[in-house]
């Protein structure tokens, strides 16, 4: 089943407003939609708010990406996309997950985390309630998960993180955040390979061709069978990894925190900018490399009020996301339907 390329979400009044911070804020550009409040695009999808119903839409490839690692996390602050129960007879069947985390986060790694499950784990893994990361209201209950994945799984499960000047230098690189992600993957497999061998087959989220991981894999992860779907979060071994990732995610958030003594906001929005303001004016502009995903568009915001520019950052900072590509959408006309 192919991920759906438009989805329509209503929004509150607070939504809304958070929305259009990050729409403001992220990486995004702004565009002209008829009869929307806010409308931008990115590489992958065309986002639009309607200020009368309250309606976003999101058109275009990246429809259910976005859906996930921005508006669940970031606005809605809960997951509500395609999650029926999924039946698969292998779902108890030897098999690990692969999930990431801080993607659509601007300060902070991207984080990717694999989780082996057999019939045996499957089964404790119900009893712990574990869930994908989003469903979690309660930061501190993730963390409580997490810790007691850690302990059920002992080294069956492997976690890479890509810190920030890691992420910059690999995006300068590739020009691709789903070729990091295919990059992650393969390492969070092949690293869990040492631990459990014989493992057949390993899930993951749809992010892009899964030859990409195919072809990131070493000797080792060569022979596993690669199985991308979309809202794989309903497999329990994808489960798992989610929260292991967002766990450490929120962890190496906190250490950035301790180090440099700034509040470093989850997201993309306009807290998120105000932060890096303050961590430019104490620490000087050349710090985002450090901390930040530098091709986001809050960059050249962020560096415009302090006095700078790009140039500052060295060649790992100054990539920036590729132009969009506007025939992939759907033409503003199509928009008019949500008009009230």
């Amino acid at each position: 089943m192919s991920a759906p390329t438009s989805l329509t979400i209503p929004l509150n009044a607070e939504q809304q407003e958070q929305l259009c911070d990050v729409l403001r804020g992220g990486n995004y550009r702004l565009v002209q939609v008829p009869h929307a409040r806010i409308a931008a695009e990115s590489e992958r999808c065309r986002i639009a708010l309607f200020g009368k119903s309250g309606k976003c839409l999101v058109q275009g490839k990246g429809a259910s990406e976005f859906v996930e690692f921005v508006l669940e996390p970031h606005v809605l602050g809960e997951a509500r996309l395609g999650y029926e129960t999924v039946i698969d007879p292998r779902v108890a069947e030897a098999h690990m997950g692969v999930d990431e985390s801080g993607k659509g986060d601007y300060f902070g790694p991207m984080i990717i985390a694999a989780a082996y499950v057999d019939a045996d784990l499957c089964e404790k893994l119900r009893e712990m309630d574990v869930k994908d990361s989003k469903r979690y209201t309660s930061e501190k209950r993730l963390l409580e998960v997490a810790a007691g994945l850690r302990r059920l799984l002992g080294r069956r499960f492997s976690i890479v993180p890509i810190g920030p000047a890691a992420y910059n230098r690999l995006y300068r690189q590739m020009r691709s955040v789903n070729a990091i992600l295919a990059w992650g993957h393969a390492r969070a497999i092949e690293n869990l390979l040492e631990a459990v061998p014989d493992c057949p087959r390993a899930i993951s989220d749809q992010f892009g061709n899964a030859s990409q991981v195919k072809k990131a894999l070493m000797q080792k992860g060569r022979g596993i069978e690669l199985e991308q779907r979309p809202r794989a979060e309903s497999d329990p071994a994808v489960a798992a990894a989610s929260i292991l990732a967002r766990a450490a995610f929120v962890y190496a958030i906190k250490k950035l925190e301790e180090l440099y003594g700034v509040p470093f906001k989850k997201g993309a929005s306009a807290a998120v900018r105000e932060s890096a303001v303050r961590l430019v004016a104490a620490y000087g502009p050349e710090i985002l490399v450090k901390t930040a995903k530098c091709h986001f568009r809050t960059t050249d915001m962020v560096l415009e009020e302090a006095g700078s520019h790009r140039s500052v950052l060295g060649p790992d900072g100054q990539a920036v996301s590729k132009p969009v590509d506007r025939s992939r959408f759907q033409r503003p006309k199509t928009v008019k339907a949500e008009k009230n």
